[in-house]
């Protein structure tokens, strides 16, 4: 019998040991001491905040995003095949090119239908949407009111913009309007649920406050969009508000479980915004499968309501009892639990103690929130089985004692009557 051999891959130029790197610059090299190795080095102890143990089969996970646990769905998994089996001379390309007949047109006029608005745009993430939109309808005139809480790529897209951007307090249109009546009309900016803290934005009273001024609105729809309102159409379609509101935009990877975002845009100015966008016009498009996993999604999540359901009481329930155990999360009401425990070392020690017991969170800390706000962020799923949450919640029970929550530098701004619960950027 003949042996064929597996073709050997050469490359004469790395034949020898390679050299030593490029060095980096004296500035950069300063630069990194300066804003990372202090703060790895005594903040952190030498070791990642971020990553802490693997987790374990037994381990409940409550550090992603798949709010109604959607990830492996049959339908879902069998369109992404059928994509991958039939789709097999598509052209990887800017967006910015697609035609009115490709499929990702389809899923973005129902996905807008869906939120009652008329058109949109598929993005790559929901980063890449609100920069690439905010870049489209603001400028150096147009200032831009942002939640102090606001998803820090709106921040980063009004920047982009070179708008000025002017903070309001959490959750508070009368502050909001003073604000307005200071700089003048613009875009008044929110997100519809907190990415950090799980809080509802009062979305009636600031949208009234951006129509008394003039001002457009655009709602982040990212940890509403699945989740809340009918057939999971998020809160603007719950409040009856989407035809009051400018834009929506959301993250495809929260509830949908998937990798891209969406905005909605009016359709006389989609064209507009598609010149305009540079992460849309320098970023190609989805792939095929990507495509028809979101659309099958789409109709899954249009017929969650027992997911939703099971979301919802899963939140109240561990919510009640984190409460009864002391742990100051009065700042939010939704399925994203914010343990803060102010400092970046009491954050490890927390990350630890939870770890150790087979609870994974996500670990929050700057730029997401300012330094001395830190915390392990819980994100429930409707897939929790009642034994998962009875461990979660013996293991809170089990480290009270140890990381006095009751201490925090939250609880204490509770008991001396800040109920603001608000993250300075």
């Amino acid at each position: 019998m003949q042996v064929i051999e597996s073709p050997k891959f050469t490359n004469n130029l790395s034949d020898s040991a390679p050299g030593p790197a490029a060095p980096i610059s004296a500035h950069l090299a300063q630069r990194v001491q300066r804003e990372f190795t202090q703060r790895w080095d005594s903040l952190w102890g030498g070791r990642s905040l971020l990553h802490g143990r693997v987790a374990g089969p037994d381990a409940v996970r409550l550090n992603g995003n798949d709010y109604l646990n959607l990830t492996g769905h049959p339908d879902i998994v069998q369109a992404q095949s059928n994509a991958i089996k039939c789709d097999g001379e598509f052209v990887i390309q800017s967006s910015v090119f697609l035609l009115d007949t490709h499929p990702a047109r389809a899923l973005e006029k129902a996905l807008a239908q869906w939120v009652g608005k008329d058109d949109g745009l598929i993005c790559q993430s929901g980063y890449s949407a609100n920069l690439g939109l905010l870049q489209s309808i603001a400028d150096p005139q147009t200032p831009v009111y942002l939640d102090s809480l606001a998803h820090t790529s709106l921040w980063e897209g009004a920047r982009r913009a070179g708008a000025p951007s002017h903070p309001f307090r959490h959750n508070d249109p009368l502050h909001l309007a003073r604000v307005i009546e200071r700089h003048g009309p613009g875009v008044v900016v929110v997100d519809s649920v907190y990415s950090t803290t799980g809080a509802v934005c009062p979305l009636e009273s600031m949208v009234e406050v951006a129509e008394r001024h003039g001002c457009m609105i655009l709602v982040d729809e990212s940890h509403s969009l699945g989740t809340h309102g009918p057939q999971g159409a998020g809160l603007c379609v719950e409040l009856g508000l989407s035809h009051r509101v400018h834009f929506i935009t959301t993250s495809l990877a929260k509830a949908f479980a998937g990798r891209a975002g969406f905005m909605t845009v009016p359709a006389e100015i989609r064209n507009y915004v598609l010149s305009t966008s540079y992460p849309n016009m320098f970023s190609s498009c989805l792939l095929p499968h990507e495509i028809a996993a979101l659309a099958a999604t789409l109709e899954v999540i249009r017929r969650s309501d027992s997911a939703r359901a099971s979301l919802m009481q899963n939140t109240r329930r561990l919510r009640r009892r984190l409460t009864e155990l002391g742990y100051p999360i009065q700042q939010g009401t939704e399925q994203i639990i914010a343990l803060e425990s102010g400092t970046e070392p009491a954050t490890m020690v927390l990350r630890d103690l939870l770890e150790e017991r087979g609870v994974f969170g996500a670990v929050f800390c700057a730029p997401a929130t300012s330094r001395n706000r830190t915390m392990v962020r819980l994100t429930l799923h409707a897939g929790l089985a009642d034994a998962e949450l009875d461990h979660v919640e013996a293991v809170a029970a089990d480290i009270a004692p140890l990381a006095r929550p009751w201490d925090w530098p939250i609880a204490r701004r509770q008991r001396d009557g800040d109920q603001s619960g608000e993250l300075q950027r």
